[in-house]
């Protein structure tokens, strides 16, 4: 199968598969919540749809498209990592998989840690509640900037066009499924959340105090986070202040004013418009970093 019989597969399936995954959890997260909601549903949803379907423009006019030329050069001069040593087919595949989510692992820090990066991720983390509608929540410049990373994570990795269309329905899939406010029961949550990344552990990345906020950087595998000491699973959903401390107040969050800020005078991120900068005051669990408390 060619690599464009792959992508006329993918661009069928992934949006009805990410269509479903976003409906089902969805109306689970209303059923069984996680944390408690502290901003009206309907005026965060139209601002995170909003910002959703510019995101999904600028990645079907530019992403999209120069992902899939980068993987057709590099599966027609057979380039990248997976091509240096021979492997059977089903090594290959996991190989290339795991590369391509490792690399997600990166960006993403790259998108906490580089503050021109920051301006535009932050966009992502000011949403005052954290639901599944946050899952594609990214403004377009970010997306936008991603083409470069894209091209330069497929060409390296030299993924095949089979491994390369499925960890993408993985990748979209788990994202919905991480910022979902799903609340699963403790013990199968710590059983799941030692292959994947769960609510409760991105839950933890999008708290308003810094050093959580700077933890729990894995996408699809929480095992980046573990092996690079990134982890911190310890601290209780009803204990977390959703959000960007610096921008918390409601007007933030309206539409154009969340499209705008990256383009404007950036605030003290963790510290309140008092002045206030969120710590956390009681300690963590007891448990080690390494245990997902409740």
């Amino acid at each position: 199968m060619s690599i464009f019989q792959l992508s006329e597969m993918k661009s069928v399936f992934t949006p009805l598969i990410v269509l479903a995954t976003l409906v089902l959890l969805f109306v689970l997260e209303r059923l069984f919540p996680l944390r408690k909601s502290t901003r009206a549903l309907v005026g965060r949803l139209l601002v995170n749809f909003s910002i959703s379907a510019l995101a999904f423009l600028v990645a079907a006019l530019l992403v999209r498209p120069t992902a899939q030329a980068t993987l057709h050069w590099t599966n027609e001069k057979t380039f990248g990592v997976v091509h240096l040593v021979p492997l059977p087919a089903p090594f290959e595949f996991a190989f290339g998989f795991l590369l391509m989510d490792l690399a997600f692992y990166y960006w993403h820090i790259a998108n906490h840690r580089v503050p021109f990066l920051w301006r535009f991720h932050n966009v992502h983390h000011i949403d005052p509640d954290l639901d599944v509608s946050t899952g594609f929540r990214f403004h377009f410049g970010e997306v936008a900037m991603s083409t470069a990373f894209r091209i330069v994570q497929v060409s390296l990795i030299g993924l095949s066009g089979w491994a390369f269309a499925v960890y993408e329905v993985v990748f979209q899939a788990n994202t919905l499924f991480h910022h979902s406010n799903l609340r699963l029961p403790i013990r199968f949550e710590r059983w799941l959340n030692k292959v994947l990344v769960t609510p409760r552990m991105h839950g933890i990345h999008h708290s308003q105090v810094q050093r959580e906020n700077n933890s729990n950087f894995g996408v699809v595998f929480p095992w980046w986070d573990r092996f690079h000491r990134t982890l911190g699973l310890n601290i209780a959903q009803a204990e977390i202040a959703i959000g960007i401390a610096g921008y918390s107040q409601p007007d933030d969050n309206q539409l154009r004013n969340a499209l705008l800020m990256p383009f404007r005078k950036q605030r003290d991120y963790w510290r309140q418009a008092d002045g206030t900068i969120v710590k956390r005051t009681d300690s963590p669990s007891r448990q080690p970093p390494s245990y997902l408390a409740e």
